[in-house]
């Protein structure tokens, strides 16, 4: 066996043990060559690789009756038709227990899809339909519209273009009911990039920017009787400095603003003799406002319809497969599985023949139970979920928890290693160097940019005297660190006071699920974490784009870096010095680390175990971030460009780390919603220690620029979060329904661990877990993938405050 070869059975031997349930199938994984990744079922590959087209074959007329009534759960593809314990219909190829081929499925409510289906996934092109006469035609990919598609929408509107997730995302050209059209740039399922839009009764049009479905950005609007818009437009309207010119070749520039008070610009006239002498002076009279009372006001781009229910939400009645009998789970179109409740329904066979040895009179009487019982709890559900908005039990913050991380003191293990890194800090910041520049140039990113320094007990000519044994002491590029603390404004002084003071660093009580080791200084304000070599190597490829992006932004949120080391005594131990996130003067209350993704996404810790320090997920999440307007469209456009550096780095496997302090808490620990009272007379607001701010002091600080130091993007950010509630019958629904109920926060979030590169470990992960779950649901994915995945959950859980 060759080096490479060990080497993909040991990074996949790690993979799996780290996958729940590996031990039952380590066997039949590494018995077989790592050329062919297994299906779920081992009849499944055998057919696939008999076949030649995994999964599909032609359809069985000659099979016996048995397994046309799905009876006999057989591992060959064949036709079948299946009526449902529910009512649902399907007729198509089957396989397994699962519709795999070609399909059709009706459901009850009058929905249908036919089309390709992959082990009870649509999968590859096909049509589906809607009661309301809606039709999406194109490409499927685990049950979501995705890829090249078609949707002719119940009013008329005709879309064709890129799909993503059941999302217009790409280019696309639609056509709306009323004659209007749009073709150019989508995302998220409204129009952003570039785009052109025509209306169809004026034969008016603008050529230009969007954002968030509306004309936001540079951009040119034409009227149909020659006049003409070039400039900047906001929320549909000029907004910035433009340039109105006339037919005769007049015009007006200025800055523009709906707000006469803030409307200023100088009209020219043309320089064309004949103009100049036909000019009547009425466009000396001409008020800008007119553009935004009377030209714009035909210009109303139409809105893009609402999709009820979705492909991707649509279930299927649950079978049971051949090979995974022991544990029936409900099953959706696109792969996720319930992880509420298991109902009595689900525990039976779903598929019942003639030739099972039982009367079709039971048969049909056990049907009509299981219809009833299945209508009665759905029925039951909707009502439970209406009555849940208003049964809410009131919201508390959590316990206390002690301060976190033991000291290191004398007699610790890490002891020795807390002293020699405190001298080596000393060493690198305190020694004398060239004054810091922020213009580096490219050999300070060298890899090979970094110093050894010996540290003998009794000192050398560079290093002073210890008490610990020798050790040596490495820094990785010190002159890009050391700009990056100018860039962030540290003060060296008050940097290694936190670090090297007399009191001790805090180690955090157990290792983070990378194995590494986390450090607190005694002030909060630093962490320090033990790194793997192929961290190190990760973050030392991108520091210069990593340096040129928070050079260039000021308000990115991902981690703030200040000094990355090596510590060698009997082995080396690699260490990144970074910002604490949650070193603020108010107390965090919630703590969230959202990805993006459900697989394992959920704390699995008991409420009563729940505290301030507890690390929450994105299934625990309950809340709706609201930012003021400016916040949040600044926030969304930092949010793409850090993405847009980390998928450019082909980073992955990051997540926002969020803090939430409430502002309002009563003496029984309950939250006081937005102008609510508190519950009793006697429960009067109890206020923390630390600073607050009244609603009158938040309007004054918003008000005076002066004072905004205080506040930046993703620090000590005032806003509200709506409280939100899950659906029992949605499966893995990561976010929840709005319950209208809002509370007065203050937030801290960024972006944290951004050193998780795209290898051949998360690769094989990413291949392992997607046998056993669906692929969207799992972290490890494709750095692009991900990206996308993570910005389109964080658009969804953060919104603009009305």
């Amino acid at each position: 066996m060759s080096k490479e070869q060990s080497g993909v059975i040991k990074a996949w031997e790690a993979t799996i043990r780290k996958t729940q349930a590996a031990k039952k199938r380590a066997n039949s994984i590494f018995g077989i060559s790592l050329a062919h990744i297994p299906d779920d079922d081992h009849a499944a590959s055998s057919s696939a690789a008999s076949n030649g087209d995994e999964g599909s074959s032609s359809s069985g007329g000659d099979e016996g009756p048995g397994s046309a009534n799905g009876g006999g759960g057989g591992t060959e593809c064949y036709y079948a038709e299946k009526v449902l314990p529910n009512g649902d219909y399907y007729s198509g190829q089957w396989y397994d227990n699962f519709p795999n081929g070609r399909g059709k499925y009706l459901w009850t409510d009058g929905c249908m899809y036919v089309g390709e289906w992959y082990k009870g996934k649509t999968m590859g092109r096909g049509r589906f339909s809607w009661p309301s006469g809606a039709t999406y035609e194109g490409e499927f990919k685990s049950g979501y519209m995705d890829g090249t598609g078609t949707y002719s929408a119940a009013n008329g509107d005709i879309y064709r273009g890129q799909w993503v997730m059941n999302l217009k995302h790409g280019h696309g050209i639609k056509h709306f009911a009323n004659g209007d059209w749009y073709e150019g740039d989508w995302r998220r399922g409204l129009q952003e990039g570039q785009g052109k839009y025509q209306w169809k009764t004026t034969s008016n049009y603008y050529v230009g920017e969007w954002k968030n479905g509306n004309i936001c950005g540079k951009g040119t609007f034409m009227w149909e009787n020659g006049n003409r818009y070039d400039g900047q437009w906001e929320d549909g309207v000029p907004k910035g400095n433009g340039t109105f010119t006339f037919p005769d070749g007049s015009f007006y520039v200025g800055n523009w603003s709906k707000d006469p008070t803030e409307q200023n610009g100088s009209y020219y006239p043309s320089a064309s003799p004949s103009a100049a002498a036909s000019h009547s002076g009425s466009q000396l009279e001409w008020d800008p406002q007119d553009v935004y009372n009377v030209y714009l006001a035909d210009a109303q781009v139409c809105p893009c319809e609402k999709v009820a229910v979705l492909p991707s939400q649509k279930k299927l009645a649950v079978w049971n497969s051949s090979k995974h009998s022991e544990k029936a789970r409900r099953l959706s179109v696109d792969g996720r599985v319930s992880v509420g409740v298991e109902r009595a329904f689900e525990r039976m066979n779903m598929w019942d023949g003639d030739d099972q040895g039982a009367s079709s009179a039971a048969a049909a009487g056990a049907r009509r139970d299981m219809e009833a019982e299945l209508l009665g709890m759905m029925e039951m559900e909707e009502s439970n979920f209406a009555a849940s908005l208003n049964k809410m039990l009131p919201m508390r913050v959590p316990k206390a928890a002690k301060r976190q991380g033991d000291a290191i003191c004398k007699g610790h293990k890490n002891y020795e290693l807390m002293l020699n890194l405190q001298l080596g800090i000393r060493h690198s910041v305190g020694r004398p160097g060239p004054a810091a520049s922020l213009d580096l140039k490219a050999s300070a990113f060298d890899p090979k940019e970094k110093v050894w320094t010996r540290f003998p007990p009794e000192g050398s000519k560079h290093t002073p005297p210890h008490n610990c044994s020798e050790f040596k002491w490495k820094d990785y590029c010190p002159l890009v660190f050391r700009s990056l603390r100018k860039l962030f404004k540290v003060d060296a002084a008050d940097y290694m006071l936190s670090i090297c003071g007399d009191n001790a660093l805090r180690e955090l009580s157990s290792p983070g699920k990378s194995g590494s080791f986390f450090y607190l200084t005694h002030d909060d304000r630093y962490m320090i974490k033990t790194m793997k070599k192929a961290e190190v190597k990760v973050l030392i490829r991108m520091l210069a784009a990593y340096y040129n992006h928070v050079r260039a932004f000021d308000n990115t949120l991902v981690i703030r870096f200040y000094g990355l080391h090596c510590v060698k005594l009997t082995g080396p131990v690699r260490f990144i010095i970074m910002g604490n996130l949650f070193v603020s003067e108010y107390a965090i209350h919630r703590r969230f680390d959202l990805k993006g993704s459900s697989l394992g996404r959920i704390t699995d810790k008991p409420e009563s175990e729940i505290d301030a320090n507890t690390i929450l997920k994105d299934l625990d999440l309950n809340f709706i971030f609201k930012l003021q307007k400016a916040w949040f469209q600044e926030f969304c456009r930092q949010v793409d460009r850090d993405c847009e550096l980390l998928e450019q780095e082909r980073i992955m496997d990051y997540s926002l780390l969020v803090g939430i302090h409430f502002r309002d808490v009563a003496s029984n620990r309950e939250i006081i919603p937005t102008k609510s009272e508190p519950p009793t007379p006697a429960a009067e607001v109890e206020r923390e220690e630390g600073p607050r701010l009244s609603k009158a002091d938040m309007d004054q600080l918003l008000l005076d620029p002066t004072k905004w130091a205080r506040i930046r993007l993703g620090m000590n950010m005032p806003a509200r979060v709506e409280r939100t509630v899950r659906r029992n019958d949605c499966e893995l629904q990561l976010v929840g329904e709005p319950t209208g109920e809002f509370y007065d926060v203050i937030m801290t979030f960024g972006i944290i661990d951004i050193l998780q590169d795209y290898d051949i470990s998360k690769k094989l992960e990413h291949a392992y877990k997607s046998i056993q779950y669906d692929p969207t649901s799992i972290s490890a994915v494709d750095p692009k993938q991900y990206s996308r995945r993570f910005r389109d959950f964080i658009f969804r859980i953060f919104a603009e405050d009305s």
